[in-house]
């Protein structure tokens, strides 16, 4: 039977992939140069804000991987002294997605109602009634944290049924990376 931390390491790995920005040195797959192919029904510039809002069915593809909100917003950092176009440079600082977050891979799956990368701090949060699964594997809780550096995560529990509790369903030798 496999440690249920692998669980834990699987949602953490599916996070890191996901946490990757989205601009200069834009990466939803993991070690990937591929293009990302970001659609929505509308797009908002705020150059004020230094930030790109996709409205409407926002999706952002990579290879095989696709994140898709219903909102996705990606905040860069100010040009240093206003230089620059728009005033903005190409430095993510955070990318939010809300409502109906997915995050999917050939391999794996996160759902949650929000996320958020935060490139300083290189972490990645899911929140609200937040599913993460590899194979038949699936662990659920309130709020899943992962450091997308050290791959090391932290689900806290929610509120599935009323209950507060992390739940962790493991199928042993089920998932791909079981021992045969």
């Amino acid at each position: 039977m496999r440690d249920p931390r692998s669980v834990a390491l699987a949602a953490a790995t599916l996070a890191l992939a996901a946490a990757a920005p989205i601009g200069a040195n834009a990466q939803l797959a993991r070690n990937s140069q591929a293009p990302v192919d970001i659609t929505a029904d509308q797009l908002e510039l705020v150059n004020s804000q230094c930030s790109a809002i996709y409205r409407g069915g926002a999706e952002a593809l990579q290879e095989t991987s696709r994140l898709r909100a219903d909102q996705l917003k990606i905040v860069y950092a100010p040009a240093p002294d206003g230089a620059g176009k728009n005033g903005c440079s190409s430095d993510l600082l955070r990318m939010e997605a809300t409502g109906s977050v997915f995050y999917v891979t050939p391999e794996q799956r996160v759902r949650g109602d929000q996320a958020l990368y935060d490139a300083k701090a290189q972490t990645l949060t899911v929140t609200g009634s937040v599913v993460a699964s590899r194979g038949q594997d699936v662990m659920k809780g309130g709020r899943l944290v992962v450091n997308t550096v050290s791959g090391d995560a932290r689900m806290e529990g929610g509120t599935d049924r009323g209950s507060r509790r992390v739940r962790t369903v493991i199928y042993p030798g089920a998932s791909p990376d079981a021992p045969k």
